[in-house]
């Protein structure tokens, strides 16, 4: 098995992507509000700060700032995903390696993390954050797509509202693979 390895950096600030394990499906804008209490009670429980958010049907992607002293990003992971998959009804396809772990087949198992390393950085993944619903054709203007926190941002004033422009004219291949 790969050996992955985490760079966990005690107040660190990181970017994640989160998948479903079927990215056919709807389930977190299906679910929004269960996923949004799963965050907050996490977040009651473990602190850390949201910069930056986006859920999309199958994936999320989030800019996360952990507490001075706090590297641990998985754990907070591990109770999203175990809480959320607990709120929804048992009726997804779970293949036989993880019935055999007694695991739904809600999320994929593992997620993408990258440690943001300078304000640069920070900025080139909560611009990518909030374009993403334009880039995946959900929606032609960034301040369409509800469940974000470009909405947010607009009223910290770090973003205009037109931020990103109408995108209804242009084309949608922004270089990754559909």
């Amino acid at each position: 098995m790969t050996a992955y390895r985490r760079n966990f950096l005690p107040g660190g600030c990181f970017f994640f992507t989160v998948n479903l394990a079927e990215r056919r499906l709807a389930l977190l804008t299906d679910h929004i509000g269960l996923l949004r209490t799963v965050f907050r009670e996490t977040h009651r429980r473990h602190p850390f700060t949201i910069d930056a958010i986006v859920v999309l049907p199958d994936h999320l992607h989030t800019v996360w700032t952990l507490p001075e002293g706090d590297a641990d990003f998985a754990m907070r992971w591990q109770l999203i995903k175990s809480t959320f998959s607990r709120g929804l009804a048992r009726n997804e396809r779970i293949s036989p390696s993880r019935a055999a772990k007694g695991e739904r087949g809600i999320w994929q198992r593992r997620y993408w993390e990258h440690t943001i390393r300078d304000e640069t950085d920070f900025a080139r993944h909560v611009d990518y954050v909030h374009i993403n619903p334009v880039k995946h054709g959900l929606v032609d203007r960034v301040r369409d797509w509800a469940p974000s926190s470009f909405h947010r941002h607009i009223k910290l004033g770090n973003y205009p509202a037109d931020w990103a422009g109408d995108q209804s004219d242009d084309g949608r291949d922004f270089g990754e693979r559909g």
